[in-house]
């Protein structure tokens, strides 16, 4: 079977319908996905950017918002804007993603870190938002919070950050097939039949 890497960074907006489409989409064409949270912040650092375009450039922002409602209108997602600051910091989250990697939670939490960040105006930074969600998914959160932040794990975050800056990704969410990266929600269905033809 043919797959598809998922990059996504849990502040990034258009990262929220892709998160919650993905599975769906690839299963009807017969494409697996590899879950690939990372940090766009250093990437974004290194690009001159201190905050997020979003933020930076006011027209872009104030248009990002009415697109993205259209989008989840479409999609029969709710939305609603963070309850904190935008963008809210889903460094922990990301570092949890790492570890259901491993234990195969890693497509549930995310798309339950996406809903509290864009549906259920959670702060998806503090403890207790994260201990909910994996404690509805069965987790031992306690366990799955160590695990986090251990720093072999907090490494294997960094490395994944810098392999996707140095994979020439720029923004989020990305899905990659080898070496060909696509960019952005609107590019799913284009990167998902693109991975189906590579292997066919």
């Amino acid at each position: 079977m043919s797959a598809i890497e998922f990059w996504y960074e849990f502040a990034s907006t258009y990262s929220y319908p892709a998160a919650m489409r993905i599975d769906r989409l690839a299963a009807d064409a017969g494409v697996d996905v590899r879950w690939r949270p990372f940090l766009l912040g250093p990437i974004l650092k290194a690009q001159g950017l201190n905050d997020s375009p979003f933020n930076i450039f006011v027209a872009k922002g104030r248009y990002m918002w009415r697109d993205l409602t259209r989008i989840c209108e479409v999609d029969g997602l709710p939305l609603k804007l963070p309850p904190v600051s935008f963008p809210q910091n889903g460094l922990k989250a990301a570092r949890l993603a790492l570890v259901g990697e491993r234990q195969g939670w890693t497509p549930a939490f995310t798309r339950a870190v996406f809903a509290a960040n864009y549906a259920e105006q959670k702060d998806i930074s503090a403890d207790a938002t994260l201990h909910e969600i994996l404690a509805a998914l069965g987790v031992d959160a306690d366990a799955a919070m160590i695990a986090a932040n251990a720093p072999d794990n907090k490494e294997a975050l960094k490395r994944q950050t810098e392999e996707a800056a140095a994979r020439g990704l720029f923004g989020a969410p990305s899905f990659t097939i080898g070496d060909e990266l696509f960019w952005g929600n609107d590019r799913l269905e284009a990167a998902l039949a693109w991975a189906k033809r590579a292997t066919s």
